[in-house]
């Protein structure tokens, strides 16, 4: 006789966008879609907001603050998000978020409109911290990939939309629209993750990714001069010019600061490129460099050299997102050597970099379409190489120290764009703000990020595990 057949309830997947998690994922994806796009529509209307305000000479100060201030809400509200939940760390990046957009939309002055940039770059680093770690508490461990592969789709489309949304709300309603539009857009982000925001639990009895409790203050200290560092040394390379007797001294105090910020927040040896995991943490700032130096001054030399409008100029950055995405693809489905895609990459971005030069040679405004395909390729080399990176630093680390490499990656990430834009903006402040010296300024920045780009390709094989 046999025994009867049963039958089992059929195996139900968790979604993400299941009952139990679906206002909490349509939350965290708003908020990251909104940061992502006030990221991509600053550098489209940067030209015109310079001009308004008479700011070009703070041009790359603009972005660097951004950046500078969200390297060091990152730290702090990792700490904060370990030993007390996210809660808090989120609500307060939520509120300097919104508050940096506003101060920016209202901004009548450039010295107003760059603090308001600092406000924004402490919200949106606190806020995707506090994101990062509501997901390891919220989702269980079997939908966390679902929710990070979503994250990755939340920052492509701004990426490929952004630019010519901003540029067009910037050309009907003005480019203070692009800031006070995405603050009502919050409310429904806040109200999806209240349950989310509730079940936050403390810290205690987790393991900090950012290592014992005893490490908290030197962990703040070191953030804090390492952007502290960061823009003293900025500020003495772009003033160097006109107030050297002040500005030097402080430029080298700036640079003893973010070495000994960069010295505790790195991997042993990693600012002298020692083979495998040091040199792969290095690469992430070198990469984004290297594009990210350029990518911010595209559409200022296409709307002042080649008279683009600003839509145009924008349609250059999406061009670029295309690439990432596609690059980002390949390296998802290829296997071999990590090394040689970082490599690869380096090259792409190195060439992506050297061919937009050619967008303001003298001539016809034909020209300046050539940063389409040169950002193509560049940002092709950036999907391949900055995603390689990033799984590689994993690879390579112990699994107790995989969030700290994971935060030295964005500290190198961060550190790499603010100062390499902040040094082109001093460039552009020594070289002159008339078409002909916006030009020239714009190809020496090409010339030095080319140089990094170059940098990277040839110290792409340390990043090899030693045998």
């Amino acid at each position: 006789m046999t025994a009867p057949k049963t039958l089992d309830t059929p195996y139900q997947p968790t979604r993400i966008f299941g009952a139990p998690y679906r206002t909490a994922t349509i939350g965290i994806l708003l908020v990251v879609t909104l940061t992502a796009f006030e990221g991509m529509s600053v550098g489209v209307v940067m030209p015109t907001v310079s001009r308004q305000l008479n700011a070009l000479d703070l041009y790359g100060v603009s972005f660097s603050a951004f950046l500078i201030a969200s390297l060091f809400a990152n730290v702090v509200s990792g700490l904060w998000s370990d030993r007390r939940g996210y809660t808090l760390p989120f609500l307060v990046g939520v509120v300097l978020f919104v508050a940096g957009m506003g101060l920016a939309g209202a901004a009548e002055t450039k010295q107003l409109f760059v603090v308001a940039r600092a406000v924004q770059g402490l919200g949106a680093g606190s806020t995707i911290v506090a994101i990062y770690v509501m997901i390891a508490r919220v989702y269980p461990p079997v939908v966390r990939p679902k929710v990070f592969a979503a994250l990755s789709a939340a920052w492509v489309v701004p990426a490929m939309v952004g630019p010519a949304v901003a540029g067009g709300v910037s050309q009907l309603w003005g480019w203070r629209w692009v800031f006070f539009g995405i603050i009502p857009l919050v409310i429904p982000a806040l109200v999806m993750l209240i349950p989310a925001l509730k079940q936050s639990p403390r810290g205690d009895g987790v393991v900090p990714s950012y290592g014992p409790r005893s490490r908290a203050w030197p962990m703040t200290i070191a953030a804090g001069s390492a952007a502290a560092g960061a823009g003293l040394l900025l500020y003495g390379i772009d003033q160097a010019h006109l107030t050297p007797a002040v500005s030097l001294p402080l430029g080298v105090l700036g640079l003893g600061m973010l070495g000994y910020g960069l010295y505790r927040l790195l991997p042993p040896h990693a600012l002298v490129f020692a083979r495998g995991l040091p040199t792969t943490i290095m690469m992430r700032g070198m990469f984004s460099g290297a594009f990210f130096g350029v990518n911010a001054f595209i559409p200022l030399a296409l709307t002042d050299v080649k008279g683009f409008s600003v839509s145009q100029a924008g349609l250059a950055l999406t061009t670029g997102a295309l690439g990432w995405s596609a690059g980002s693809y390949l390296q998802s489905v290829r296997d071999g050597d990590a090394s040689r895609r970082i490599r690869l990459g380096a090259a792409c971005v190195m060439a992506g970099v050297l061919l937009t030069a050619l967008s303001v040679l003298p001539g016809s405004q034909l020209l300046g379409w050539a940063a389409v395909p040169a950002w193509i390729v560049a940002g092709f080399g950036m999907g391949i190489g900055m995603t390689t990176v990033s799984v590689t630093a994993l690879k390579q680390s112990p699994v107790n120290e995989q969030g700290a490499n994971s935060a030295a990656l964005s500290v190198t990430d961060m550190l790499g764009s603010a100062l390499t834009i902040g040094i082109g903006g001093a460039l552009v402040n020594l070289i002159g703000h008339d078409q002909r010296q916006i030009a020239v300024g714009f190809v020496v920045i090409v010339g030095c990020m080319g140089a990094l780009g170059l940098a990277a390709t040839l110290l792409a094989g340390r990043t090899r595990t030693p045998q």
